[in-house]
C-alpha cells in the first residue's frame, strides 16, 4: 500500500478538563489501519501532589483522556458518534510519577455495538515500565434524534 493510500489517523479533540491539566497530543499514527494516539503531560505545580511527584488525580486524568482519545478516534473512523458513558474505570498506581514528561496510550481490547473495553498505560522514561495502568468499561449510547 502506498503512503497516499494508507488511512490517515483521525484527529483527536481533547476535553476542556484534559486541556486544563496541560495534556496534549504527542503523537498520532495509523498502524495497519488502527489508530494509535499518545498523549503527554509535563510536570508542573498545577498537577503536583506530594512534593516533587504527580498527583494521583492528574495521573488518572491522563489515563482517562488517553482511553477516550483512542476510543473516540476509532469510532470516528467508523463514522459512529455514540454518547460515551463510563461504567467504571479502575486505575492501578504502580510507581510515583516524577518531575518528568509523562506519556499515556490506550488500546481497545473489545469494541462492541453498545460496550467498549479499553486498557491504558502511562509511563515516563521507559514504556516497558509503566507508572500506572487503567481498565475502562464504557457504555456507548446512540444519540436520540
Amino acid at each position: 500500500m502506498s503512503d497516499d493510500a494508507k488511512p490517515k489517523p483521525v484527529a483527536v479533540t481533547l476535553t476542556p478538563y484534559a486541556r486544563s491539566l496541560g495534556i496534549e497530543l504527542e503523537d498520532a499514527a495509523n498502524d495497519a489501519g488502527r489508530n494509535s494516539h499518545t498523549l503527554a503531560i509535563d510536570f508542573s505545580r498545577n498537577i503536583e501532589g506530594r512534593p516533587g511527584h504527580f498527583h494521583g488525580g492528574a495521573t488518572a486524568g491522563l489515563l482517562e483522556a488517553a482511553g477516550y482519545a483512542i476510543l473516540r478516534a476509532t469510532l470516528d473512523a467508523d463514522n459512529r458518534q455514540p454518547i460515551l458513558k463510563p461504567v467504571n474505570i479502575t486505575v492501578q498506581y504502580l510507581s510515583a510519577g516524577k518531575q518528568k514528561r509523562t506519556y499515556a496510550q490506550g488500546r481497545i481490547t473489545r469494541l462492541g455495538r453498545r460496550n467498549a473495553n479499553v486498557t491504558v498505560e502511562a509511563w515516563q522514561d521507559d514504556r516497558s515500565r509503566p507508572i500506572a495502568t487503567a481498565v475502562m468499561n464504557i457504555l456507548m449510547a446512540e444519540p436520540k434524534t
